[in-house]
This record gives C-alpha cells, sequence and structure tokens, in this order.
C-alpha cells in the first residue's frame, strides 16, 4: 500500500508521476524507449473500459500523418508474459495497431499496483475520459483493495471528498441504470437523483424516453418523496369493519364507514348499476 507521502506526490497530478516532481524522479527508474506493440498489453485493472471506433480512428489517422508525439506509460509486467504493462495511453496503443505501426516510444515507470490505478485514474479524470461509473469502480477498487479512506482518495486524485463520496453512492444504482449511465444515455446528475429510489429503474427509463433534463428529474423524484411521506390515513378498527360487513350484507352493496375526528363520520354505499339504485331506494323506501 502506498504511504502517507507517495500519496501526495500523486495528489499533485499527472505531471509529478511522469517524473517532474524530484522527489518522485529520485525513487523511481525511468527511460524512454522503443519497443514493438506486440511487447505491451493493456493493465485489466484500467479504469477506462470503452473506446469508440470514431476516437480510435481519428487517432490513428493523426497517428500516420504525424507518429505518436507523446510516449505510452509503461510499467514491467507484473504478471510476465509479455514485457509491459500499459499504465496510461491504452488509446494511444489501440490507434497505432490501427494505423499499423509496429513500434512505439513508451516511458518506463516502476509503479505498484495502487499507484498504477492511481496515475490512470488521475490521466482520464484530467483529459475527462471516464464516465461516471468507471470513475465510481476505480474509486472502489481503491478503497476495497487498498485500505483507502475517501479523504486520502480524495488527495490522491486532486478531487473534493464530497465529489469522491457522490461519485462512490452511483455504485448503489440498479445494474440497468449503471448501465445506461456507462452508455451515456443517463448523465451523473440523472443517476444522483435516482439513487436510493425504490423504482429507478421505471424513471431512469422515462428521463430516456422523455429526454428529461437534470432539474426536471430531480422535481420528478422530489415530488414523489413528498407523496410517499404524507400519513396514510389510520387502519380501521374491528368494530368499524365488522360493521361495514353487516351492512353490505343487509343492503347487497359495498358499505363504506369514514370516522370523523369529533365523532362524526359518513357512511357511503356504491351501487353497480341504476337496478341496483332503485333496489336500495325502495329497502329506505323511496
Amino acid at each position: 500500500m502506498s504511504t502517507k507521502s507517495s500519496r501526495k506526490g500523486l495528489g499533485k497530478g499527472l505531471s509529478a508521476l511522469l517524473g517532474d516532481d524530484p522527489v518522485l524522479d529520485q525513487k523511481k527508474t525511468r527511460d524512454i524507449e522503443i519497443v514493438s506493440l506486440t511487447e505491451i498489453e493493456p493493465n485489466p485493472d484500467q479504469p477506462r473500459k470503452r473506446f469508440t471506433p470514431d476516437e480510435i480512428g481519428s487517432l490513428a489517422a493523426s497517428i500516420r500523418e504525424k507518429g505518436i508525439l507523446q510516449p505510452i506509460l509503461v510499467r514491467p509486467n507484473p504478471r510476465g508474459g509479455v514485457r509491459y504493462e500499459i499504465v496510461a495511453g491504452e488509446r494511444r496503443w489501440r490507434a497505432a495497431q490501427q494505423a499499423a505501426l509496429h513500434d512505439v516510444p513508451v516511458l518506463v515507470q516502476h509503479f505498484s499496483d495502487t499507484e498504477a490505478l492511481e496515475v490512470a485514474l488521475i490521466e482520464n479524470i484530467q483529459r475527462v475520459d471516464l464516465n461516471p461509473m468507471e470513475e465510481a469502480e476505480s474509486y472502489t477498487r481503491l478503497i476495497e483493495a487498498h485500505d483507502y479512506t475517501q479523504e486520502q482518495l480524495a488527495e490522491a486524485v486532486s478531487k473534493s471528498r464530497s465529489h469522491i463520496a457522490n461519485t462512490l453512492r452511483l455504485m448503489k444504482l440498479p445494474v440497468r441504470v449503471c448501465d445506461a449511465l456507462r452508455g451515456g444515455e443517463l448523465t451523473a446528475g440523472h443517476a444522483r437523483a435516482l439513487v436510493g429510489h425504490p423504482d429507478a429503474d421505471t424513471i431512469a427509463r422515462e428521463i430516456i424516453a422523455l429526454g428529461l433534463s437534470v432539474r426536471e428529474t430531480e422535481k420528478r423524484v422530489s415530488t414523489e418523496k413528498r407523496v410517499q411521506q404524507k400519513v396514510a390515513p389510520p387502519a380501521k378498527d374491528t368494530d368499524t369493519l365488522a360493521l361495514e360487513g353487516d351492512l353490505a350484507a343487509a343492503l347487497k352493496a359495498k358499505v363504506t364507514i369514514k370516522h370523523g375526528p369529533a365523532g362524526n363520520g359518513t357512511i357511503q354505499i356504491t351501487y353497480k348499476s341504476l337496478d341496483q339504485l332503485d333496489e336500495l331506494c325502495e329497502r329506505f323506501g323511496l
């Protein structure tokens, strides 16, 4: 697990991680190499899981014309086999494959698993590449696997603690809502309004179908909560229920008795047809 001092270095941002910080530079050997694409593989714990064909194709076209301008950040592969594992720059690696390159420049650094995840998180967050669910899942992995507190995590990735807490709350959403968030059908604002709602799935479908804004969603959820919080009428006592049954049997119609606050009340008789109404009138001598 990273020490507190190393977390502070990581919290400075991507420039510190790449060696601009002299303290970090002393601790980690680093070198730039030109290596074959076959000697590099993605990190299975990479926070970002979705890469669209358009963005890879656009970057591949740029690489064909100008080459790779920024080295791919890698570390010696902790699982063995292929020589290096990508820490940051998987999109460049994919685009280089599409551009039919054989060799690419890499920046080699020796990172622990925790540091590698932090680096990948910081790079993607700074580029706004992660969708909200990818960010939430990455934060969860750091907390569960490396015993981070939310405060330590906020410091490491240069985010506020409230941002960390709000993002982690998204993990409580139903699976289908999470999938919509990953796919861009819902925003983080929509999702936060749905956290804890017993029927989040249904409301999420409404948001997508009707194109509701975040504010409209919040108003929809808030209104529903107020309705649910209204005090339900007290349950009828057994004597009232028995009297309703006796009257219904005598009149052959549904009878509802409602007691008022001062000992008063109403009796409601429900008929199903005009013939039944005529029968009721005869019973009352009308």
